[in-house]
């Protein structure tokens, strides 16, 4: 059982308990402050530690570390790095890629770490108590973290619906004798550079999955099985979420761990196979030229910065149930460790299949290599059509997209969560009685809003929407809240904040990161997302209208509009002169000396 307080106590315990820390907390703050000057402060702090409390905590500090390395290991791990790879250098992009880890990626999970797990607060309450000036970036993280959500469960439904074909004597992507083949360009296998025709599994894909229209005008009516099988992802992260994460916690000893063992049982099949050995050569074989290239190391640092998931929310979101003595540098370094590792071995298991593929049809690897969804819904698939025990390995691996795909959804959806019983718990428990019914909401609203991605047409909808959340959003998010922290909040005041938690300050390598390195890096990829922006499309040929362009940067003001706005209001309620109320916007509201913090670790650990 998880929450604040023993386990095994009995209801009159665990309060005499509960009263007895708080006189404790009590005797402790008046003898820290000492004055009667500091009166209303005492009576804040009875009342911000009976607000503390009650918060829900992981069991095991294991399920954090589980929950998190689950968030963090996606898709994203499986589809894009190891195409980035051998797209930016293949061995040699190792070099950045490693050297953003080091300076971007750890620093960065720390940071939100350290903000989560000392306020014991979502990202919107957390980071307005920071730098009230930029509160507007907590609620922007929480927007961008609910859209993601919405359609990230199609991928879910997806892999749901091949999951359930699978199972059948011969995979229904093998050849090109069905009803939705079209004969004259079907080729059972990879067609190479024939652009005319296409493989079984691009066609059941296109055809028989998303019975696609010609483009996003047409919408073509709902897909009535990924309907049913959208409700289904959503009824599977409803039943995984709605007890927080005294649910979650548990989920996770499966999800986060069981891609591994496949991920490790395709690789001993895969390199067994023949032209494995090509395919892993294609991936690391190391171009050092391409080190010279800036949109090289631009790349590396986007891929820390998306993959780990800062500037989403859900890293601060589930920091902030850990107790406050937990040893979130261990645990920072544990999941950015994780997240990497995981990568490069996903990119040995993908392209020792790709090689193989590459030898039974007799073209070069770089003819088959691809990234996003087009690699794990047509050309693995493709890939288990040849395979000897296809039956095993292609349920197998779908259930491992699920896995991976669910982590992720686990912690966005949290994020929603956090946020409501943050700010509105007692008015929203007040209607809907139950946190179980809150989170049934969330969920509902995001099942709703993923409907337009099973239509038709909803492919084309998924890929703009992707585009301008998780390319256009993202970078100018992350851009303030680093900015909101590291820079305005300080990293003195940060390095208190940890040294309060965990009894010694970070290091040199933190704090010269912090200060100086991560805003720098952050600024020069946001720059550069500036720069070589390209509109959104789909495939090789289709281009979006314009009016769907206007909807695609609608979609990312929907998350940027409220930095701006939370500035304004910040602005507007503050009284003095302008220099005065620019000061005041940016002076913390967090408590550094928290003299009841330690009262509410000790009744956690007990």
């Amino acid at each position: 059982m998880m929450g604040v307080g023993a386990e095994n106590r009995s209801p009159s315990t665990s309060s005499s308990a509960f009263a007895l820390h708080l006189e404790d907390a009590k005797e402790e703050t008046a003898l820290a402050m000492m004055t009667p000057v500091n009166a209303d402060a005492m009576k804040q702090a009875d009342i911000d530690l009976q607000t503390e409390v009650p918060r829900e905590t992981w069991s095991r500090r294991l399920e954090f570390v589980l929950a998190t390395v689950g968030y963090a290991v996606g898709l994203g791990n499986v589809w894009r790095f190891p195409y980035l790879c051998y797209r930016s250098g293949g061995g040699a992009f190792l070099i950045p890629y490693l050297i953003m880890l080091f300076l971007c990626g750890i620093p960065l999970l720390f940071m939100e770490f350290t903000v989560g797990q000392y306020t014991r607060l979502g990202p919107v309450h957390a980071l307005a108590k920071i730098c009230p000036l930029f509160k507007g970036v907590g609620l922007a993280t929480v927007v961008i973290s609910f859209v993601l959500c919405t359609y990230y469960n199609v991928l879910m439904t997806w892999a749901l619906y091949y999951l359930l074909h699978s199972f059948s004597p011969s995979l229904p992507w093998d050849s090109c004798n069905n009803t939705w083949n079209t004969g004259g360009n079907c080729s059972t296998g990879f067609p190479g550079n024939a652009t005319h025709l296409q493989s079984a599994s691009q066609q059941f894909f296109d055809r028989k999955v998303l019975d696609m229209t010609q483009g996003i005008e047409n919408s073509g009516g709902i897909r009535w099985e990924l309907f049913g099988l959208l409700f289904l992802a959503w009824a599977i992260v409803y039943l995984c979420i709605f007890k927080g994460v005294k649910s979650t916690g548990k989920v996770v000893y499966f999800t986060a761990t069981f891609p591994y063992f496949i991920l490790f049982a395709l690789l001993i099949n895969n390199v067994q196979l023949p032209g494995a050995k090509d395919g892993i050569l294609f991936f690391l074989m190391p171009n050092w030229s391409k080190l010279l290239e800036v949109q090289v190391w631009v790349n590396a640092a986007a891929q820390i910065f998306n993959s780990i998931g800062i500037s989403f929310g859900s890293m601060i979101s589930m920091a902030s149930y850990n107790k406050y003595n937990n040893n979130i540098l261990k645990d920072t370094f544990v999941v950015s460790l994780a997240n990497s590792a995981t990568s490069i071995l996903a990119g040995f298991v993908i392209f020792s299949a790709i090689g193989y593929m590459a030898h039974i049809h007799n073209l070069p690897v770089g003819d088959i290599a691809t990234d996003g969804p087009g690699l794990v819904f047509v050309v693995y698939p493709e890939i288990f059509s040849t395979m000897p025990f296809f039956q095993i390995w292609a349920p197998l691996f779908f259930i491992m997209l699920l896995c991976l795909g669910l982590d992720s959804q686990f912690a966005m959806a949290e994020v929603a969560v956090t946020f409501i019983m943050d700010g509105f718990g007692k008015k929203v428990l007040g209607v809907l009685k139950k946190k179980e019914l809150v989170v049934l909401a969330v969920c509902s609203v995001g099942f709703l809003l993923g409907i337009p991605h099973i239509t038709r047409g909803g492919i084309y909808v998924f890929q703009l929407m992707d585009h301008y959340t998780a390319v256009v959003s993202l970078m100018f998010l992350a851009f303030f809240e680093v900015l909101a922290v590291t820079v305005i909040f300080g990293v003195r005041n940060l390095s208190v904040m940890v040294e309060n938690m965990l009894g010694k300050k970070p290091n040199l390598y933190f704090r010269v990161c912090w200060q100086f390195l991560s805003p720098m890096l952050v600024l020069g990829i946001l720059i550069s997302s500036i720069i070589q922006y390209t509109p959104a499309r789909y495939g090789k040929f289709y281009t979006y209208p314009l009016w769907a362009e206007v909807v695609g940067w609608f979609i990312s003001l929907v998350s940027i509009i409220w930095i701006p706005l939370g500035a304004v209001h910040e602005l507007w309620n503050t009284e003095g002169s302008l220099l005065q109320r620019l000061k005041s916007s940016i002076t913390p509201t967090l408590d550094l000396e928290k003299p009841v913090a330690e009262s509410i670790a000790l009744f956690n650990a007990e």
